[in-house]
């Protein structure tokens, strides 16, 4: 297996190389030949990329230390899940997934369309092969994970500490696959951009590509505020680190993209900003990957200074140049068959949609790349933290609420005044009776009053668009109230798969205000069989525990849990010294319980040779909902990209003939 990796890698360099010129070339000459043979290359090199993961895999597995991407992130004594998930938590390993995952899914994406978009596909398949080859040039010519040391050592560094929690064998492979789906929505602008088909057949042949992007980089950012939130011990799930910055940016962009090519199919408009959207969500997750793997900002989750990150800078100047050339020259055939004719339509509110998405994005990169800005003119990097960005993105996020409810209401290019009106009064009433409701409940600060009543607004908007399809439905058949609505949604899956997604993100958010305004911080140093009262909750502290395994020293601070008389489970915040890792800070081991829909979170930050413990205890309100958000979103994700169904063909039968009396 020693040679398998690196052969294997180059042999999908050359294929993924060639590939591209043979795309494009046989497309520029129209030799049938050249393209054929372009699209098979791209499946040889997925199987030759498919060869070199199975080598690292193996060698993971098998702890083969001669290797140093093995010998740095395992050991003997590492379990052999996260042996295989060692895979992508380094920096050459996770190379190496996004261009698996690239790779396979450039296979399918080919397959599906093998036969359609003939002219599209050729320069699809060298956009593809073009990144690919980026990718395999990296991991070949830079930052190989086949890279030798020898003489063997006899055991491993081991995985990071941080990187040993259930949560990363999900969180890494989902938001680095969804940094990379994003390519193939990309290179579908390419080709249209290229051969000027700039109509209708690419936005067909993106859409459900983008929303697959859309949706698996968004459950990768969920999946990390969840293991921000139950691993590293800060009381949060989302702190404007740079890295998370830049695995948000392309989410919002390609959000802004799924509304906004709804408006292009529609009423033939907002074309320029589909194609930039798509070529933003591709640049952008082009810069999350370089920023994670270059070093230059300081992280939690980025890798040490390296260098690939020249690399990546000068790959995203051509990917940048290529793409804003192609489409300044393609500008005026992307020219607007219709205008907005009022704006009390839906195109309008999706325009402005648009606008307050590349407001918060810009918003966003500007906070996360100042400390360059400022090191590169002043030599001295200034940052910003957590209050600028929700100082400047919270009203932006309120303003994005609203419209999430002003949307549905409106309709396509104008309407009666009187009508729209009509729409909104059911809305609107019930959006008052929540506020009422909160007032009496004593929430008066403005920002969640306004938050959690525009969240109260959505809702009561999407109920009435239910309401009333169902309602239109029944008039015209004889269905009940399940069947009438499951019919309506089958058959508007886009459309009312696109408001589940809309409810998911109301959970979200009152999740994030509830836990944002109204979570509570008690610092508290206990002696063994001492109590401490936190916000109606009595925490009685026994004694220190201690336990020894061959891979670290955790010490426990065991902490009995009553309220109102209702005793719950025990809590056991901890800290874990790992003996692989003894010249760096012990790990946090947080305890959670969720109680009434309030978080019990508390972290065990020291304890003293007399048997003292001292913890921090938070309070977060509504946490829970936030996880809860997940899974709906993910329902109206399949809604939405269910396949629609096909409109049935009425087969009229022919009159029938005078029939004689003799033939009776």
């Amino acid at each position: 297996m020693t040679p398998l990796g690196p052969i294997a890698l180059l042999a999908a360099l050359v294929a993924a190389l060639y590939g591209a010129f043979a795309s494009i070339a046989g497309a520029r000459r129209g030799v049938s030949a050249f393209i054929v043979s372009g699209r098979r290359s791209a499946f040889a090199a997925c199987f030759f990329i498919l060869l070199g993961a199975a080598s690292l895999l193996y060698a993971l597995y098998t702890r083969d230390f001669s290797y140093a991407y093995v010998a740095q992130h395992t050991s003997l004594t590492t379990p052999w899940f996260y042996r295989l998930s060692s895979f992508y938590s380094g920096q050459q390993g996770s190379l190496l997934y996004w261009s698996t995952a690239l790779s396979i899914f450039a296979a399918v994406a080919l397959t599906q369309n093998r036969r359609r978009h003939s002219e599209l596909m050729p320069y699809v398949t060298a956009a593809i092969m073009g990144v690919e080859t980026f990718f395999l040039f990296i991991l070949v010519f830079v930052a190989s994970p086949f890279a030798r040391v020898l003489p063997a050592p006899a055991d491993g560094q081991g995985l990071n500490p941080l990187l040993q929690d259930p949560g990363m064998l999900i969180h890494p492979p989902m938001l680095l696959a969804g940094l990379m789906s994003w390519t193939i929505p990309f290179a579908f602008v390419v080709g249209a951009l290229a051969t000027g088909r700039l109509g209708e057949e690419w936005i067909q042949a993106t859409r459900r590509y983008a929303l697959v992007a859309w949706c698996i980089l968004g459950t990768g950012n969920l999946l990390g505020a969840w293991w921000s939130y139950h691993v590293l011990g800060w009381g949060g799930y989302w702190g404007w680190d740079p890295v998370e910055n830049a695995a948000i940016m392309p989410w919002f962009v390609g959000t802004a993209y799924l509304h906004s090519v709804m408006v292009q199919e529609r009423r033939g408009m907002l074309k320029v900003w589909n194609v930039g959207l798509l070529i933003l969500a591709f640049c952008l997750s082009i810069f999350g990957t370089f920023v994670v793997r270059s070093g230059i900002l300081t992280s939690v989750h980025s890798f040490a200074q390296s260098s690939i990150g020249p690399f990546f800078f000068v790959f995203l100047l051509l990917v940048l140049a290529l793409s804003v050339g192609l489409l300044y020259w393609r500008m005026p055939t992307l020219q607007s068959e219709n205008g907005i004719e009022s704006a009390m339509s839906r195109e309008a509110a999706f325009l402005l949609n648009n606008l307050l998405f590349i407001g918060l994005v810009f918003a966003i990169f500007w906070g996360t790349v100042l400390p360059l800005l400022t090191d590169a003119v002043r030599g001295v990097q200034i940052t910003v933290g957590a209050p600028f960005f929700n100082q400047v993105n919270g009203p932006i996020a309120l303003a994005l609420l609203l419209l999430m409810g002003i949307g549905p209401l409106l309709p396509w290019r104008r309407g009666d005044r009187q009508r729209v009106g009509q729409s909104f009064i059911a809305p609107v009433a019930g959006s008052a009776v929540c506020a009422c409701l909160l007032w009496l409940l004593g929430i008066r600060e403005i920002l969640p009053l306004g938050g959690l009543t525009a969240c109260a607004f959505v809702v009561s908007s999407i109920v009435v668009e239910f309401l009333n399809g169902v309602r239109a439905r029944r008039r015209h058949s004889s269905e009940g109230v399940v069947l009438a609505l499951g019919r309506l949604i089958r058959r508007n899956n886009r459309r009312y798969g696109g408001y589940v997604v809309h409810l998911a993100i109301v959970l979200i958010g009152v999740g994030i205000i509830g836990s944002s305004f109204y979570k509570t911080e008690d610092m508290v140093v206990l002696s063994p069989g001492q109590s401490a009262k936190v916000q109606g909750f009595n925490l009685s502290f026994g004694s220190l525990q201690r336990t020894a395994t061959p891979d670290a020293l955790t010490v426990a601070a065991p902490l009995s849990v009553t309220r109102d008389g209702t005793t719950y489970p025990t809590l056991y915040p901890s800290k874990v010294t790992h003996r692989n890792f003894e010249d760096q800070p012990p790990t946090t081991g947080v305890a959670i319980d969720t109680i009434q829909l309030n978080d019990l979170y508390v972290v065990l930050t020291d304890y003293g040779t007399d048997g003292r413990a001292s913890l921090l205890i938070w309070i977060n309100p509504l946490v829970s909902l936030i996880w809860a958000g997940g899974p709906l979103l993910l329902l109206g994700f399949l809604v939405c990209l269910w396949p629609e169904p096909r409109p049935r063909q009425r087969t009229v039968a022919a009159p029938l003939e005078p029939v004689m009396s003799h033939e009776l």
